[in-house]
């Protein structure tokens, strides 16, 4: 009896660690899907999971990138939240085939509603033209609770390829696909109409890939997994020893 208690300590203990790695890499805010192609339009969401036991998330702040600024950006209303949508004077003028961009939307703000604990919310926007001389996109983000706690997801990747402790939402850009390979264009995913007669037909988003959180839990519930045989291969192997 002794050695079924011991492994089922051993068992509960890996089970705790596994959760333990899981849980922080679902906590982070992304952007779903998170690859589009260069040079098109897109529609992404911002997905915010709420992380606290004891307070709701009741604010979102998205900052925008300048460097590589978008032209067209509309969000999606979300039931009960307010959206306030910022432009500014960038830095320096960008030149798109629309002509210099001297102003563009830096930020994105959604307040008023609430994501109570074990939950989340998807804030969607539609954006483009999205540039054709970068790899990535960087969305700094500002998650506020309701006790105040303000949790800033602006973190660079780590150079040695570890994940840093509050990530920024990062789209991946990719090059784009072939003439006459795009799928049809979907009217969540068009081009604003200010934009729709010089703006390139948009182009379709990759498929999701699996996130770095699902990866960690199905690598953990493979050890849990692996766990449990071994401790049943020892009680069978127990129970065949014969007796002194």
């Amino acid at each position: 009896m002794s050695f079924v208690r011991r492994a089922a300590t051993v068992f509960a203990a890996a089970t705790a660690i596994t959760v333990g790695l899981a849980i922080p890499a679902l906590a982070h805010v992304t952007i779903q899907p998170g690859t589009a192609e260069q040079g098109g339009f897109t529609k992404v969401a911002f997905r915010v999971p709420n992380e606290r036991d004891d307070a709701a998330t009741v604010k979102i702040e998205v900052s925008f990138p300048t460097d590589h600024p978008l032209a067209f950006v509309s969000v999606k209303p979300v039931p009960g939240w307010d959206v306030k949508v910022t432009e500014g004077k960038l830095p320096a003028p960008v030149k798109t085939e629309y002509g210099d961009l001297k102003e563009a939307v830096t930020k994105v703000v959604w307040s008023g509603g609430k994501i109570n604990p074990g939950e989340f919310q998807e804030f969607e926007v539609s954006m483009g033209q999205l540039p054709k001389d970068t790899d990535s996109l960087t969305f700094p983000t500002k998650q506020e609770y309701s006790g105040g706690e303000v949790v800033n997801w602006a973190d660079a990747p780590k150079a040695d390829g570890t994940e840093a402790e509050h990530p920024a939402p990062v789209l991946k850009l990719v090059p784009a696909a072939a003439d006459g390979a795009h799928a049809s264009t979907s009217p969540a995913t068009a081009a604003p109409a200010s934009a729709a007669a010089a703006a390139p037909s948009v182009t379709p988003v990759a498929a999701e890939s699996s996130s770095d959180g699902t990866a960690r839990i199905l690598g953990g519930a493979g050890l849990v997994v692996g766990i449990v045989g071994v401790v049943i291969a020892a009680l069978a192997l127990r129970r065949r020893r014969p007796t002194a």
